[in-house]
C-alpha cells in the first residue's frame, strides 16, 4: 500500500513538472513571402524561449482576419493595411511591430511598349485586393493621372486574383501588368516573361511595412507568452539580418521547398529588408490612404493610437541590445 500511494505521488509530481515545464503553444499566421521568412524561422528558435510555435500559412494578410476572430490565431505577419482592414472589422488586434519594408514590383508583360505608369492607360492590370500592393498601386496610378475600376470604363482595368495566380497571367498575357510582391516579381523578371516598370515607392505611403499584431487577448492577459514571443521574433529577425545566406537557405529550402532560386530570393531581398520598426505615423497614413481609396470599405476607420502597441518591441530590443 505504501509502495502505491509513493508511486501515486511520484506520478503526480512529474506530471506537475511537465505542466509546469510545457511550452507555451503560440499559432502563427503567415504568408508565402519572402520578406517574411524571419516571422517563419521564430518555430525553429522559440524552444529557447519555452514557447511552440505552430505555423499556418495564409494565401493573403486578409484572409487571417476570419482565423483571429474565430480564436485560431494569437500572431500573424500581414500588410499593414490588411492588419487595419482587420481591426476596423472587429479582429481584436494590435501592431506590436512591424517585420518587413518595401517587398513590392509593378511588372509588365516582356516586350510590351508600356515603359512607364502612363502607359498603363487602356491596360489590364493584375493585383491581389487587400494587400500592400494594392494600396500601393491605386497610390501610384493617382500620381500619374489615371483612373481606374474592376469594371470596363476608366483608364485601367484592374484584374483581381491571388498572389499565387499573377505570374501565370502575366505569362499567359492574360494581364498586361501586376503589382506584385516579393520573391514572385523577382521570378517574372528572371524568367523574362516580365520587365521592372518601377518600385511603387513615391507616394505618401513611401515603402510598405508589413506588420506583426498580436491579439488582445496575448497582450493583455498572457503578458509573459507576449514578451517571450517578442524576444524570440526579435532575435530570429537579427539572426536573418545580421546572416542572409542563413535567410537565403531558409526561405528557400524550407519556405519555397527548392521553387525559388538564388537569384530569385537575392534579387527580392534587394527590394526589401528585414526590420522590427513600424510606427503609428505610418499607420496612420496608411489607414488616411485606405479611406481614400475604398480599400478594406471600412465604415469607421480605426486610430492608429489607439492600437498602435511597441512596448513589447522597445523592451524586447533592450533585452537582446539590437538597434
Amino acid at each position: 500500500m505504501k509502495r502505491l500511494v509513493a508511486g501515486s505521488a511520484l506520478l503526480l509530481l512529474t506530471l506537475s513538472a511537465q505542466q509546469l515545464f510545457a511550452a507555451d503553444v503560440v499559432r502563427l499566421g503567415n504568408l508565402k513571402f519572402a520578406h517574411y521568412g524571419a516571422v517563419s524561422y521564430m518555430k525553429e528558435i522559440c524552444g529557447k524561449y519555452n514557447l511552440k510555435v505552430e505555423e499556418r500559412v495564409f494565401p493573403k494578410g486578409i484572409d487571417i482576419i476570419p482565423a483571429i476572430i474565430a480564436g485560431e490565431i494569437d500572431i500573424a505577419a500581414s500588410a499593414a493595411d490588411a492588419a487595419i482592414a482587420g481591426r476596423a472589422s472587429g479582429a481584436p488586434v494590435y501592431v506590436v511591430a512591424g517585420f518587413a519594408k518595401g517587398g513590392a514590383r509593378i511588372v509588365a508583360q516582356a516586350g510590351s511598349s508600356i515603359k512607364s505608369l502612363k502607359d498603363l492607360k487602356g491596360k489590364k492590370v493584375g493585383v491581389a485586393r487587400g494587400g500592400a500592393q494594392e494600396l500601393l498601386l491605386l497610390a501610384e496610378l493617382e500620381k500619374a493621372g489615371l483612373t481606374w475600376s474592376d469594371k470596363p470604363g476608366k483608364d485601367v482595368l484592374i484584374a483581381y486574383m491571388a498572389f499565387a495566380d499573377l505570374n501565370q497571367a502575366l505569362a499567359a498575357k492574360h494581364i498586361d501588368a501586376m503589382c506584385q510582391s516579393e520573391p514572385q516579381s523577382s521570378q517574372a523578371i528572371n524568367k523574362k516573361f516580365g520587365v521592372e516598370i518601377m518600385k511603387p515607392y513615391d507616394t505618401p505611403m513611401g515603402e510598405p511595412v508589413r506588420a506583426l499584431v498580436m491579439t488582445e487577448k496575448m497582450y493583455k492577459e498572457k503578458r509573459d507568452v507576449a514578451e517571450r514571443v517578442m524576444t524570440c521574433f526579435v532575435e530570429a529577425t537579427a539572426l536573418f539580418r545580421k546572416d542572409m545566406n542563413l535567410a537565403e537557405k531558409y526561405v528557400r529550402e524550407n519556405m519555397f521547398k527548392g521553387q525559388i532560386t538564388t537569384d530569385d530570393f537575392r534579387d527580392a531581398m534587394d527590394n526589401a529588408q528585414f526590420t522590427y520598426d513600424i510606427s503609428v505615423e505610418h499607420i496612420d497614413i496608411t489607414t488616411k490612404l485606405m479611406q481614400k481609396y475604398g480599400v478594406g470599405r471600412m465604415a469607421k476607420p480605426p486610430i492608429a493610437a489607439d492600437w498602435v502597441k511597441l512596448d513589447l518591441l522597445k523592451k524586447a530590443k533592450t533585452t537582446l541590445k539590437v538597434k
